[in-house]
Parts: C-alpha cells; structure tokens; sequence
C-alpha cells in the first residue's frame, strides 16, 4: 500500500467512523434529557459524514488518473476493495466506541449549555482538558449489555434492512461512478457524476425511513414508554446493519460499476 491509498483508506475509515459514532449523541441526548441538543450534534455529524464521502473524490480520481498513466489500471480494483475494507473496519470500530461516544456527547451536551458556543466547544476538545475528557470517557460493551443484546430490537427488520441497503449505496455510490469511467473511458466524466444520484436515493431512503424511526423512539424514551436500555440496543442494531451494509458494498461494486458505465451510454 502506498501513501496516496493510505491517505484514502484512512479518510474512508475517518468518515465511516464519525457516521457511525453520531449515533451516540442521540443516547447521550437521551440521557441528559437536551433532546434538541443532542438532534443538533447528530445532525452536524451525519452532515460531515455524509459530505464528506464527495470529498473522496478527487482523491480516488487522481488515483485512477495515476494508475492509467502508469499501465496499472488492472490494480484498481484491488485498491478500492481496500478502501471499502478500510469503511467495513472504520464501522465496527465505532460500533465498540458507542459507550464511548455516548459519555463524551453527553459532557459536550453539558458544555455547551454552560457556553453556548460551538467554537468553544471545539477548541476544549482540543485542550489538555478536553483531551484527558476523552481518556477517561473510553469505556467497552460491558458483558451486561452483550448479555441483553438478543433481547427486543426496537425495530423491525424492513427498516434494518433499508438502513443496510442504503449505507451499502452511499459506501458504494462515489467508488463505483469512478472506477466505471475507468470501465467505460468515452464517457468518464458522465459515470463520475452519476454517483450523486446514487448518494441522493440513498440520503432520502434514510432521511425518509431510518431517521424518523430514531426520532420517534427517542420521544418514547423520554415519556418513559420504553427504556434506555432497549434504546441503546437499538442504536446498536442500526449500527450494525450500518456494518453490514459496507460489507454488502463489497458485493455491490463491480456489478453498481458496470450499471453506471452503461448508464452513462444513454444519459
């Protein structure tokens, strides 16, 4: 691996794990009882997460750019299996910091009541404080909560599967528009534009299904309808079908690439 696709393997993995770690804010939320607090976090952060996926691209262009040049084109298709390994990793990464994460939004919740200022709550973050914050707010799944993990899901399995089929798009969409100009050359800048279609259906089947779900149990939670704990299962149960679903991406790709090349024929 050389650095150019360690830099990209590294940003996937840095996108893909801010993604899975916004979860958390909604359980810290939950928790501190600033609902609208935690919403506003989340959203921030999906928002970085789910942009910043197009930022992936003029990395992986001029990646495909250098490998043509250099008559090693028949090598990309190993490097982007790498970069949507380094997503798969990234996910289950941020799957075990969900204890983590929920400890560290929740002081972030508080300071920001306290400050009421976003500026400030980035540089305490980047303070000896913030840091000894985050080293002490490290914890693992405890065995209490693996134990209880096979208990009521919270949600049914149509929305964990449209979660799975629409993070599989995304992971998949920018990735696969690239490398199919490189399948289909005459119209590379055609296919490249196509994966905002992609990433588009994709946001909406979200933003339409699986956000709205949270949204709901999270006012169940407060009204005491249900517990934090089936709550946080759920959050883990998204998240892993988040999981899932870059490892389906890896499935997805080649066929998704050659869809789009041949899509760009008729646009």
């Amino acid at each position: 691996m050389d650095r150019q696709l360690l830099i990209i393997c590294l940003l996937t993995a840095a996108i893909n794990l801010i993604g899975t770690l916004a979860y958390s804010a909604r359980i810290a939320g939950v928790r501190t009882r600033r609902i609208a607090m935690s919403f506003a976090l989340f959203n921030i952060l999906v928002l970085v997460s789910r942009t910043s996926n197009s930022f992936l691209g003029p990395f992986l262009a001029k990646r495909i750019e250098s490998r043509l040049a250099s008559g090693g084109g028949e090598a990309l298709l190993g490097d982007f299996r790498l970069v949507l390994a380094s997503a798969s990793i990234a996910v289950f990464l941020g799957i075990l910091l969900v204890p983590t994460g929920q400890r560290l939004f929740a002081a972030g919740i508080k300071h920001f009541q306290v400050h009421r200022s976003t500026g400030r709550l980035v540089m305490r973050l980047a303070s000896p404080a913030g840091v000894r914050a985050v080293r002490q707010s490290i914890r693992l799944p405890s065995l209490t909560h693996l134990r209880g993990f096979t208990k009521d899901r919270g949600v049914g399995w149509g929305v964990l599967l449209a979660n799975c089929l629409a993070q599989a798009l995304i992971v998949v969409g920018v990735l696969a528009s690239l490398y199919a100009g490189f399948l289909n050359p005459e119209y590379r800048v055609t296919a490249s534009q196509l994966s905002a279609v992609v990433n588009g259906f994709a946001t909406i089947l979200l933003f339409a299904l699986i956000d709205p779900q949270l949204s709901v149990m999270t006012d169940d939670v407060v009204e005491g309808r249900i517990g934090e704990a089936r709550f946080r299962r759920t959050i883990v149960w998204i998240s892993i079908s988040r999981l899932v679903g870059t490892l389906l991406a890896q499935a997805l790709f080649v066929p998704s690439a050659n869809a789009v090349a041949w899509i760009a024929n008729y646009v």
